[in-house]
């Protein structure tokens, strides 16, 4: 007989009840994100609760669709690769000046469906540029994913941006006690279990809060058992000249970011991602966009918190993460369930988040310690990226009084700092004529030299 070809796990379809609980583990994660989107926009619009409810179950349903194209593929469409995908924060002040000047959501679709035709139109561009990723670079903006993420998980494990009793106690010792549950759970139960920490955390949580009243599902019996999102359910799109131009801006960040957790989930699942997959990753968000214009909702980008529990869990199926799209689907057209999941206090996803995003962080050291940092500018490169990055989380308002497709760039760190990364290696590793330094010295910045790590294909490193 002849051998079979051994299967990479990033292609394995784990047992449907492992798919069932990674899945759900993968949804719970992603959550709070993906509800945020709509609720801060349609808030800032003034729509009724009616209006809120029918944004949220579309964009539930819309992220299930284009987590599916996503990890399945479809043609051309698709990085394959456990990627969650969800409604990008990066678009959120420009759709609310769109919606609350005069355009309302009619503008905003109109623009969306723009801004996706526009990122698959130049996805084969993007794709040609991933020479311009080596180690230094990919590390560093997963580095930079990692911390521009904490804060998120600081919110929530404090209460929640905005809650009443932000930053009390009980709320970070809540945060804690599911932070210390992850953490025993991955070092001393059976390795199934341990695959599972964050969702074994967020039960255990849940069976804390609701008893203490930090959270109640009086929500779930409002909910409505069905209910369907059809095309352009508030009116034609508009099409105007103003909205789409910030649109586009929004979609060359997404764009950049999602290059950016395509690369680190390549390298967590050791299948780098090439040229080829990067367009057709982009080219999926890019549909998605489109279909979030059709379907009531908004542009589309991979959710970098997944990215952390990839590689916390070192579950690398995509299949699983295509279970977590159906299970969005399902939370899309079935409100009721979506309101329990809803009912999950902030604390408790927190204490998970901490893990996770912390996670990814380590994920961009350990791809940076593969990077000669010997008689070379790789330090300052690595220096700077993060300053630039961390930058707007410190500092929220630092960007405010600037253009608004300026700070629609800088605000999101993660498109700051992979920007000044890759800029930083095109100029002291790809521009003529640049001289060797004399070494640094110790302890200080490193002068210019050698580039080993630094300019070599990303897959001869790994």
């Amino acid at each position: 007989m002849a051998p079979t070809t051994p299967v990479h796990p990033v292609d394995e379809v784990p047992p449907v009840r492992q798919l069932a609980a990674f899945g759900l583990q993968h949804v719970l994660a992603m959550y709070a994100g993906a509800v945020a989107v709509p609720l801060i926009v349609g808030g800032a619009m003034k729509l009724p609760p009616a209006d809120l409810a029918y944004l949220i179950t579309a964009d539930l349903l819309v992220c299930g669709i284009a987590t599916l194209i996503q990890c399945v593929g479809l043609w051309r469409f698709g990085v394959r690769l456990p990627i969650m995908q969800g409604c990008t924060f990066a678009a959120v002040s420009p759709m609310v000046m769109i919606g609350t000047t005069g355009g309302g959501l009619p503008a905003i679709y109109g623009a969306v469906i723009v801004a996706g035709l526009a990122i698959m139109l130049l996805a084969p561009v993007f794709g040609r540029l991933l020479r311009f990723f080596p180690p230094l670079v990919t590390g560093t903006v997963i580095l930079i994913i990692g911390v521009t993420l904490l804060p998120v998980a600081g919110n929530w494990a404090a209460g929640g941006s905005g809650a009443a009793d932000f930053g009390e106690p009980e709320n970070l010792g809540l945060a804690a006690f599911v932070l210390l549950v992850v953490v025993g759970v991955q070092r001393f139960a059976p390795p199934f279990l341990g695959r599972i920490a964050v969702l074994t955390g967020i039960v255990a949580g849940l069976a804390v809060a609701v008893p203490l009243g930090f959270t109640d599902f009086g929500g779930v019996a409002d909910a409505d058992w069905v209910g369907i999102s059809t095309p352009f359910h508030f009116g034609a799109p508009a099409f105007e000249a103003s909205a789409i131009v910030s649109m586009l801006v929004v979609a060359l960040v997404c764009m950049t970011e999602t290059t950016g957790d395509f690369i680190a989930v390549g390298e967590l699942t050791e299948r780098p991602v090439g040229p080829r997959a990067l367009a057709d990753g982009l080219r999926a968000d890019g549909l998605s966009t489109v279909l979030g214009g059709v379907f009531n909702t908004f542009p589309y980008t991979a959710y970098a918190q997944n990215v952390g529990l990839v590689g916390m869990s070192r579950v690398r199926s995509r299949w699983v993460v295509a279970a977590a799209g159906g299970l969005l689907v399902l939370l899309g057209l079935l409100p009721k369930l979506g309101a329990v999941v809803a009912a999950v206090p902030a604390p408790v996803l927190g204490g998970a988040g901490l893990v996770m995003f912390g996670t990814v962080a380590a994920s961009g050291l350990r791809t940076l310690a593969q990077v000669d940092f010997r008689d070379n500018h790789n330090l300052t490169v690595v220096a700077v990226s993060v300053a630039v990055g961390v930058l707007p989380v410190g500092v929220p308002t630092v960007y405010d009084r600037f253009p608004d497709w300026f700070q629609t760039v800088m605000h999101s760190g993660i498109s700051a700092g992979c920007l000044t990364a890759v800029s930083l290696n095109l100029l002291f590793h790809h521009l003529p004529g640049r001289t060797a330094s004399a070494p640094a010295e110790p302890g200080g910045l490193a002068g210019g030299g050698a580039e080993e790590g630094v300019q070599q294909p990303r897959e001869k490193v790994v």
